[in-house]
């Protein structure tokens, strides 16, 4: 596969720099199957650690995963307790292989509603991978896009910001993703057609690509496929 495109600029033929996953299907992957929802949502975790792995071999240096949004709670509580304790799992393991693979774990979204033990577990998988460079993997976990901005100003008027100072390269300083480039590429499994709240701002530019496959079947043959179609994409960012 040919080289990474810059931060700034994404020409044909080149890798998306920076891809965010809205990793959808799951639970309908599983009831086609026959299987319990829960055990979708297992398969769709190894299917992260699997995509992690195989972007930063192809060139991608930042991937963004919505893993859970602010409107998820709305589960059930048996879903939502499974949740948490896969993505305090999939923290641990990070947590582990942390040295070997490369990766840097960041977290986007409010922590605070998230069960203490896994605030914990991720605050453990941000410092000890905060040094690791090969790619940067943004996990979303009680992320909402509006959320996000409601935050951001929320932060901006504590720190005493005057309405004229305001400017989007102040709002970009102080978003989540706070010092990353905006996503390239946005994938959306599953077929639906939507953003659901993930990175409203940060997507304003962004390709957006969705298949038709649910996301535990979204494996590498299928992540190659998507690359061909962001690379017959023209990105003129407005010029």
């Amino acid at each position: 596969m040919p080289n990474h495109s810059s931060p700034s600029s994404s020409p044909q033929k080149t890798i998306p720099y920076h891809i965010g996953f809205i990793i959808d299907g799951n639970r309908r992957w599983a009831r086609a199957k026959g299987l319990p929802t829960l055990i979708g949502h297992q398969k769709g975790i190894k299917r992260i650690e699997e995509i992690m792995e195989y972007a930063q071999k192809s060139g991608v240096k930042i991937v963004t995963i919505y893993a859970f949004s602010t409107e998820n709670w709305k589960r059930s509580k048996k879903e939502v307790a499974y949740l948490m304790q896969l993505f305090e799992n999939f923290a641990t393991n990070q947590i582990n292989v942390a040295a070997k693979s490369g990766v840097q774990i960041k977290i986007l979204g409010n922590p605070k509603k998230l069960p203490e033990s896994l605030q914990k577990t991720l605050q453990k998988v941000v410092e000890s991978t905060k040094n690791n460079q090969k790619i940067i993997v943004n996990v979303a976990l009680n992320y909402g896009g509006r959320d996000e901005i409601v935050r951001t100003f929320r932060k901006l008027t504590t720190l005493g910001v005057k309405t004229e100072e305001i400017t989007e390269e102040l709002i970009n300083q102080n978003l989540d993703t706070a010092g990353l480039p905006d996503p390239d590429f946005i994938i959306r499994t599953s077929g639906e057609q939507r953003l659901s709240n993930f990175l409203p701002w940060q997507a304003t530019y962004s390709e957006l690509y969705f298949p038709q496959v649910c996301w535990p079947d979204f494996d590498k043959k299928q992540f190659d496929l998507a690359i061909l179609e962001f690379q017959k994409r023209q990105r003129r960012l407005g010029k």
